[in-house]
């Protein structure tokens, strides 16, 4: 296996900084974080470099807040100046690891995502009667900062560049790795990247998706999804992981499975309900702002747009019919 080295020098070059302060401002630019940082710019991009060429550098103290999509979750939002240098890092080491990612691997990957999956998650519902789907409980949290660490040094063999890495995992006291931060997406991806492989390669799994902790294996004899959920269940004690079981099993695909936000069925897809019902809530609240002079038609469009997008991707034209004159400005 090719470990990398050599790599420090490119994170830390003025380029780079710059390129990676170019994407963290990115729907972010008129925050007071990132207006301050940007109106020193060259200042603060100069003052980041140093630090990180001394090796003098540290990570500030997180905000933590609440998101509900519709789970509660945790997110742990490090300083503006620490996003730009974990951009700058992942960069470097983003395409490193992702060559080793198996093809169905599609949460937070260039050229991937979440329609994709959902494509694929429909190609295969029509070639197989039953469905397995693995969720793990509480994932992000339970990543094990030195279990992390072991598979990273088996990529990444450049001294400099693994002590940041280091610091930026033990960031948290705690185990885990922290939602809100750009580093966890690549992390969490390479954490079960070792599972992929093994399902793939040695189990045989023919028709498998890994959206970051959903786990999808789909088969005609339920029997055998019911051997590949122990494997699983196994393979991830070693990573201290466990599985959630009560949703955790497999589903005949005829009756419509539910994954990222749609209700699959081989034929066709349909928006799951109590997204609708969050759609119409939030455009509700934001009519009632709009009536105060709170927020302008702009946010309310901009909003609606996005959400059709979604809907797009599944059979919902009336529904979308209907949401456009239920809601128009």
């Amino acid at each position: 296996m090719k470990r990398y080295g050599c790599l420090y020098a490119r994170i830390c070059s003025f380029e780079n900084l710059l390129i990676a302060s170019r994407k963290a401002q990115k729907g972010k630019r008129f925050k007071y974080s990132t207006s301050s940082f940007n109106l020193e710019l060259e200042k603060e991009l100069f003052s980041l470099q140093q630090k990180l060429e001394n090796q003098t550098y540290r990570m500030g103290e997180y905000k933590h807040f609440y998101i509900y999509d519709p789970k509660r979750r945790l997110i742990s939002a490090a300083p503006y100046a620490d996003r730009v240098v974990q951009h700058a890092l992942c960069n470097i080491i983003e395409p490193i690891f992702d060559k080793s990612f198996i093809y169905d691997n599609y949460a937070c990957r260039k050229d991937k995502g979440s329609h994709m999956a959902v494509d694929r998650f429909t190609e295969y519902s029509r070639g197989n009667d039953y469905v397995l789907k693995c969720d793990i409980r509480h994932y992000f949290a339970s990543i094990d900062h030195d279990a992390l660490y072991g598979l990273i040094r088996k990529k990444i063999k450049d001294p400099k560049t693994l002590r940041l890495i280091r610091l930026i995992i033990d960031s948290t006291p705690s185990p885990g790795i922290p939602i809100g931060n750009l580093t966890s997406q690549i992390f969490a991806n390479l954490y079960l990247n070792e599972l992929d492989h093994h399902l793939k390669e040695t189990i045989k799994c023919r028709c498998y998706i890994r959206y970051m902790d959903d786990l999808i294996v789909f088969d005609n004899d339920k029997s055998e999804l019911d051997r590949i959920k122990g494997h699983i269940r196994e393979f991830i004690k070693d990573l201290k992981l466990e599985l959630h079981e009560n949703k955790s099993r497999a589903y005949a695909t005829k009756k419509g499975i539910s994954f990222l936000g749609y209700k699959i069925y081989p034929a066709h897809r349909i928006v799951m309900k109590q997204n609708i019902k969050r759609i119409r809530k939030r455009l509700r609240g934001y009519f009632r702002l709009l009536q105060k002079g709170v927020v302008a038609k702009d946010i309310i469009i901009c909003s609606m747009q996005s959400w059709l997008g979604y809907a797009l991707h599944a059979d919902s034209y009336n529904l979308r019919r209907r949401l456009q004159s239920e809601f128009s400005v």
